[in-house]
């Protein structure tokens, strides 16, 4: 029989990667403030990279005040340039970008993507890398406020006709304009992925 476990104190964990930047338009924060409050409110734990500037800062200050739990993950050499999240439930502060990502991707249930820059990107084409990989099944959203992700959307479009990429690795990231409808089905994937694996471990 296998052993009773202690429940857990979120219902889900969800890594959202965004900009340290606020953005030049209203409705980046405005998403930044509802995606925060919606895993509060849905007793979610946000994992995110540990700053209080920009849409980190937004995102993370709206899970607290909604009742969430928020876990910050950031490297020694940001903790004053992003400035670094000091009331966050747990604050891990780590040595390199690479154990910032590493333990970011192993911390969450899900990942979501909205607004930001280089890092942004580079955090989302990883975690859609290992995903194709096959070293996770966890799933990806990104949330394409105000077109904000136009030109990237038509440039993945390109790679599939050019031969770069297939259909099935396009589909492996959710892609959508609505952040209450994507934050649900990522949970319902997140729930249906905890269910299998305890009929695996049941066997």
């Amino acid at each position: 029989m296998s052993p009773t476990l202690a429940p857990s104190p979120y219902r889900f964990s969800l890594a959202v990667y965004c900009g340290s930047r606020p953005g030049a338009h209203p409705a980046y924060q405005a998403l930044a403030q509802t995606v925060g409050q919606w895993i509060g409110q849905h007793g979610g734990q946000l994992v995110y990279g540990g700053g209080n500037n920009g849409l980190m800062g937004v995102v993370a200050n709206a899970t607290h005040a909604a009742g969430g739990r928020v876990v910050g993950i950031i490297p020694h050499a940001l903790v004053g340039k992003e400035v670094a999240k000091e009331d966050c439930d747990e604050l891990l502060v780590v040595d390199n970008m690479h154990q910032r990502k590493a333990m970011m991707a192993e911390r969450a249930d899900a990942f979501l993507v909205i607004p930001g820059g280089i890092g942004t990107l580079e955090e989302m084409f990883e975690v859609w890398t290992w995903r194709q990989l096959g070293y996770h099944n966890k799933p990806i959203g990104l949330l394409n406020t105000h077109g904000f992700f136009d030109g990237l959307l038509a440039f993945m479009d390109h790679t599939v006709k050019q031969g770069f990429l297939s259909p099935a690795q396009l589909e492996l990231v959710e892609f959508s304009q609505d952040p209450l409808a994507l934050l649900a089905k990522l949970t319902h994937f997140i729930a249906h992925n905890k269910i299998s694996q305890i009929a695996v471990n049941e066997i």
